[in-house]
Formats: structure tokens, sequence, C-alpha cells
């Protein structure tokens, strides 16, 4: 080969070597994607008893039987797939709220769930139910608060008709209603003297209340026979049918209030906590067809770093 020809030939060879090298500097980035991809793992599926995960921590199917023990206090009762996933949604916000009351502070790791739950509802239920609140609710509810008409109950209740009618004839004969009651009677309600409480039409069996409402207050019934017993009542005192007061009634109205923050913050919480701790049952693991809220399919997103 002349020295001409030998000169074209490295020069041709050059060419391709910086060809070659340009373009796999261009396929560089690509074909190193390419095999760190490769190099990735999925993360291992969940072990065969864990049942949930939350905040990174594997909740094993033996707790939930445990918490199913407690609550059902039948370990060996047959329940259905829609109320175990309920149950199990239950079980497992119980969960997520102690972790969230650890986080805060409020009670100490291991805590029982209830008392770690009463800690964030007490954090978050703020001052007592203002007197404009509770008016506003007592107009805008004024109807449930209607009481029908009622009798103030007293009744003597015994085994056999002779020592009933002992009672009676020992009232008729001017003894008090309730020493009899508390000599002869065998019902609960004894110690009082046979005080039943304050009863409507609708709290008594059919079968004694044309009896009991036909009665003047004082008045004493005849002997009323019945399946468990023989009875002898007495109304003490005759109520009408009225709207109870906003003043009788303010005290049912706050509790009914304090009972709907607690509703909405615990709802809220759990949110919450559902979010920060990116809670997700692994249903595959569940020896049940789990309905709840919180399957693979439902699992959300956790929370920002500034949520508190």
């Amino acid at each position: 080969m002349t020295g001409r020809a030998r000169r074209r030939a490295r020069a041709a060879a050059r060419g391709l070597l910086a060809s070659s090298l340009a373009a796999a500097a261009l396929a560089g980035p690509a074909v190193l994607a390419a095999g760190a991809a490769g190099c990735r793992r999925r993360p291992p599926p969940p072990a065969p008893d864990v049942a949930a995960e939350a905040g990174g921590v594997a909740i094993r199917y033996a707790e939930f039987q445990d918490y199913l023990s407690r609550t059902l206090g039948d370990p060996d009762a047959v329940v259905a797939s829609g109320v175990l996933s309920q149950l199990f949604d239950q079980f497992l916000e119980e969960r997520l709220l102690q972790r969230l009351a650890v986080d805060r502070g409020l009670v100490p790791v291991g805590a029982a769930p209830r008392r770690a739950i009463d800690a964030l509802l007490r954090q978050a239920a703020g001052p007592p139910p203002a007197a404009a609140e509770i008016e506003d609710y007592y107009r805008r509810h004024r109807q449930e608060f209607a009481r029908p008409e009622r009798v103030r109950l007293r009744q003597i209740l015994t085994e056999d008709r002779a020592t009933a009618e002992r009672a009676h004839r020992a009232i008729e004969r001017g003894e008090d209603f309730q020493a009899v009651a508390r000599r002869l009677s065998r019902d609960t309600g004894v110690a009082g003297g046979g005080y039943q409480g304050d009863l409507a039409r609708s709290d008594l069996p059919p079968s004694f209340v044309d009896v009991i409402f036909s009665l003047r207050p004082g008045e004493v019934s005849r002997v009323v026979p019945a399946e468990y017993g023989f009875h002898i009542f007495q109304v003490a005192e005759r109520l009408p049918q009225e709207v109870m007061p906003l003043a009788a009634a303010s005290g049912e109205i706050a509790a009914r209030l304090r009972r709907e923050r607690a509703d909405r913050a615990r709802a809220s919480l759990v949110q919450l906590a559902r979010s920060r701790y990116n809670a997700q049952v692994y249903e595959r693991n569940l020896p049940f067809e789990y309905e709840g809220s919180y399957g693979e399919n439902h699992a959300t997103r956790p929370a920002s770093a500034g949520a508190h």
C-alpha cells in the first residue's frame, strides 16, 4: 500500500471512531438510566400475616383478632364480611389515632387506644357551648323537646295473687303505698317504694295502658294479673303534654352539641392520621372479603410536611 493510501485508511478509521464515540456519548444517559431502572427492585410484598401498614409499621392480623375478641366477646362468632370490614376499619382508625396522640406527645407509647382518643378529643374540644349556641339549637329543634302526656308511676309486683291481695288490703286500710311496696313487692324498684319513673303510653305494655291512664293522682289500681306476676299501680302525678322549656332542655342540648363536636373532631383527626401515615390494608392477606375504605385501591397520599 502506498503512503497516500495508508494515510487515507488511518483518516477513515479516525472518523469512524469519532462517530462511534459521539453516538455513545449521546446514548450514554439513556443507557445508564435503563441500567439503573433494571437494577431497581419493587418493594417486597408484605408477609402473609400482615393485614395493614401505617407509617411504615406493619399491623398483623393477630392484632385484629385480639380486637375482635374484646369487641364481640365471642372468638367463635360467625360474622359477615361486611361487618368484619367495618370492624377492621374501626380497629385501624383506633391504631391511627393512637399513633397520632403519641406523636403529639399527648400519651406515652403503648397507651391504650381509648386513652389516646380521649386525649385527642380533649385537645380539640374547645370551649363549652355558649348560651347563644344552645338557644339557637333549641329554636331549630324545638319539636324534638315535645313531651307526650305522662304519668309518674309506682307499682307493687308479687309472684302470687294472695300476696297482691294482702298488699291491696293494706293500702285500702290506709297504709302508705311505698311502705307496702318495700315490704311485699319483688320489683327492682322496691328500694324506691316501687317508683317506675315518668312514663308515656308508648312506654307501657298495651295491656296496662288503659288501667294506668284511667287513674287519678294518688289513686291505686285493682290487682292486675300478668304472665310474670300480679301488679298494683299507683299514679303519683299526671304530667301534661308539653314542649320542654329552654331552661329545662339546656343541659341536654349542651350534651348534644358536645357529642356533635366530638364526632366532627374525630372524623377530622382520622382523615389527618390516615393521610399522614399512608394507611393501607392488604386485602389479599385477609381471610374475608374486605369491603372497607382502606384497601389497596383506596390508599391515600401522605400529608404535606406542614400538617400538624
